[in-house]
């Protein structure tokens, strides 16, 4: 069923647990996310980034739609790091249930008001908002940002910018980046930070960059024939922890790509004279749901739709 993406995540933090936010950019790896959350009777989260709207076109966001309509558990269709005003209307059109505005590049005055701006829009039509204070490290479709340039949130902030736009739920910056490479060894989580925030903000909390990147993952991806440097993910106990202390929506993302595409280069490496795409894309599928239901189970979701 097609829901907000508030009424999943209120329900999330008020029982302390974590839903996650899948993106997808095509037919794959939509249905490898829903069919994992109707397996694990769990509330998602389908993200969609304006580069995943921009490949998909029409025919991804009307399939992602109509599919969260005739799924069998609550599924919120979301606007992933939205940059501006007409791309969030071009996701209300579409019928998304939850948009992201991503200001936290601008300064606080600028993030509140174009926050504000998209909250009104948003809030007229019944879709729920998330805004994001502080900035993170790595890439993200169009965010770049560097090491020295990320900011964590500052608890004090976070609760004045909350009561001024009126964002449903807040991504935070407490140490997570974007992408394959979060630094060597284990990145530092400031959890005390967070616990600070959530004191001060009720609403549900967000964790961007959150993706494991598992070693098995990196090491199938390489034994395949793909290059990838020094990845490093989230470690599964400072996730767990976050969500204790009041994060209810995880994004996952690099760990569907490294699954994907470490699947279709086994097969093809196996079998060089095929060419019938079902043939690879098909287990590159299986291979991201099984990703997408081993998070659910870290998430603690599973069997709470």
């Amino acid at each position: 069923m097609l829901v907000t993406g508030l009424e999943i995540l209120k329900k999330a933090r008020a029982e302390g647990y974590g839903v996650g936010a899948f993106n997808v950019n095509n037919m794959e790896f939509l249905q490898a996310v829903l069919e994992a959350a109707e397996e694990a009777r769990s509330p998602v989260m389908v993200a969609l980034s304006e580069g995943a709207m921009k490949y998909g076109g029409r025919a991804l966001t009307l399939l992602a739609v109509e599919l969260a309509k005739e799924a069998r558990v609550p599924v919120a269709v979301h606007l992933d790091h939205g940059s501006s005003y007409e791309s969030v209307l071009k996701a209300l059109r579409a019928g998304f249930t939850s948009v992201m505005i991503d200001k936290s590049h601008e300064d606080f005055a600028t993030n509140v008001r174009e926050t504000r701006r998209v909250v009104e829009a948003a809030h007229a039509v019944g879709v729920t908002v998330e805004a994001e204070l502080g900035r993170l490290a790595g890439i993200e479709e169009h965010v770049a940002v560097d090491e020295k340039d990320a900011l964590l949130t500052n608890p004090e902030e976070a609760k004045r910018f909350m009561e001024e736009t009126g964002a449903d739920y807040l991504a935070v910056a407490i140490g997570t980046s974007h992408g394959a490479y979060k630094g060597k060894g284990r990145p530092f989580i400031d959890h005390p930070r967070l616990e600070r925030i959530a004191a001060l903000v009720p609403a549900p909390l967000v964790l961007h960059g959150a993706s494991a990147v598992p070693p098995e993952l990196v090491e199938r991806f390489r034994a395949a024939g793909g290059e990838i440097g020094e990845a490093t993910g989230i470690h599964p106990e400072d996730i767990k922890k976050a969500i204790a202390l009041g994060i209810a929506k995880i994004n996952t993302d690099t760990d569907l790509r490294l699954a994907f595409t470490a699947l279709i280069r086994e097969t093809l490496n196996k079998a060089p004279k095929e060419f019938d795409p079902r043939k690879y894309l098909g287990p590159a599928r299986e291979a991201v749901k099984e990703v997408v239901k081993s998070r659910m189970e870290l998430f603690g979701s599973v069997g709470k739709a």
